[in-house]
């Protein structure tokens, strides 16, 4: 990562005004206030992994407060960020809900008006992506933004697990394989913050939580060939009949929506140059088709091109 701020390196009484001036160097929309009397202590590290920016903050005790006119200045209402604490405390309130995570924790932060505290030794890591990427499968944001997501989930500490080791080896990574893991980590947030909504919601769940959470986990399990409506009723624990109606409701269908996004995700690895060792065999069984045939019958009929061609027509070749 690309080291941008060390406190250390610069005059104590210069440090705080100086950390100021980044963050309006950076466009981050936060008016900060230090919460003790000790000298500042930061560190601040960015990379960019595709459409996703990541940022590693290591701050003592701050009060940050993201004002409306600050976010006009920003413009980034498409955007959304997700917060993981590496180390210490973080208070996130946003809207009418207040959180606070501990380490292993993450949250999502709307680009929204916020007030954030953070404790004596706090580390994180921000991630910021394209707003669509969670609401298309996980619907409006406000619905699970500052809402605490524990370590004590398995999906929460392997999202947690992945962003940190991306930190550490992306620049061992071209530029494509970079944003291919990047989108691989937003599918464990993704399947995260479905695990976590769901604690929320009483027996029977709402039928808006359980078709994001069919969905997470159809994101999550797309290279099993034994997905399909039935396991799926069983892996969200509702009927198949009410799962269907659920779906229907939508104008949609179980099935349907399962081979959609097996073959959305398989285009966009045939357009991807870091799949292109991938012979056309693997890079079905990848998606959960059960052989070569079903997938180049499928995928004809949903591009109008043969896989081969599809991967030629991008300019990538064809195995």
């Amino acid at each position: 990562m690309k080291l941008l701020f060390l406190s250390e390196k610069l005059p104590i009484h210069t440090r705080f005004n100086r950390w100021l001036e980044l963050l309006e160097e950076q466009r981050l929309p936060l008016e900060q206030k230090q919460l003790d009397a000790a000298p500042f202590e930061a560190k601040l590290e960015i990379a960019t992994l595709g459409p996703l920016t990541m940022t590693r903050v290591s701050e003592g005790p701050l009060r940050s407060e993201a004002t409306p006119s600050a976010i006009r200045r920003l413009g980034d209402e498409g955007c959304i960020s997700v917060g993981f604490t590496l180390a210490g405390e973080r208070t996130v309130h946003q809207r009418d809900r207040a959180s606070t995570q501990r380490q292993g924790d993450l949250v999502v932060i709307e680009h929204q008006p916020t007030v954030m505290t953070t404790s004596p030794g706090n580390q994180s890591l921000y991630l910021k992506m394209p707003r669509e990427r969670l609401e298309s499968v996980l619907g409006p944001a406000h619905r699970y933004a500052a809402l605490t997501i524990g370590a004590d989930l398995a999906t929460a500490i392997l999202a947690t697990s992945f962003f940190e080791e991306l930190t550490r080896m992306h620049h061992q990574l071209d530029p494509v394989t970079v944003a291919r893991m990047g989108s691989i980590g937003v599918d464990l947030i993704v399947a995260s913050i479905a695990e976590r909504m769901a604690q929320d919601v009483p027996l029977p769940l709402s039928g808006s939580v359980l078709v994001q959470r069919a969905k997470a986990h159809i994101e999550a399990n797309l290279g099993d060939p034994n997905l399909d409506p039935r396991h799926l009723a069983a892996a969200v624990g509702v009927s198949l009949r009410r799962l269907e109606e659920l779906f229907e409701e939508r104008d949609q269908q179980v099935s349907d929506w399962i081979w959609q996004r097996r073959l959305e995700v398989a285009a966009d690895r045939l357009a991807d140059p870091a799949c292109t060792h991938l012979t056309l065999g693997t890079l079905a069984g990848g998606c959960g088709f059960s052989n070569r045939t079903q997938f180049s019958r499928r995928f004809k009929d949903r591009f109008g091109l043969a896989p081969g061609e599809f991967r030629h027509a991008v300019g990538l070749g064809g195995r």
